[in-house]
């Protein structure tokens, strides 16, 4: 997918109404999970992604830093975010616990 038509989100769209639900694709450009919820508000937050899995069952669900993560609109209006951690990287990651 080309990002570079893409609006991004401005700080004051970084809040957890808009981002859940976003898809995250990884440094090759393949999908690598999606934004389960948020912990806090703006750049200071906390992105909680489900990597992995299949239809939601399986998924682990890693903690990574809102600002390691791109935010932006498609043409549709969807958002969806670039980040420069791989699928492999986020397994990788330990297992975030509510």
């Amino acid at each position: 997918m080309d990002h570079t038509n893409h609006t991004r989100l401005t700080a004051a769209e970084l809040t957890p109404d808009i981002l859940e639900g976003a898809t995250v694709y990884g440094a090759d450009d393949h999908k690598v999970g999606k934004v389960d919820h948020v912990h806090g508000d703006g750049a200071g937050s906390t992105a909680i992604i489900d990597v992995g899995g299949f239809l939601g069952i399986g998924a682990k669900p890693v903690a990574v830093p809102l600002t390691d993560l791109d935010f932006m609109r498609d043409e549709d209006g969807d958002v969806h975010a670039v980040t420069a951690w791989t699928k492999d990287q986020l397994k990788e990651m330990p297992e975030h616990r509510h």
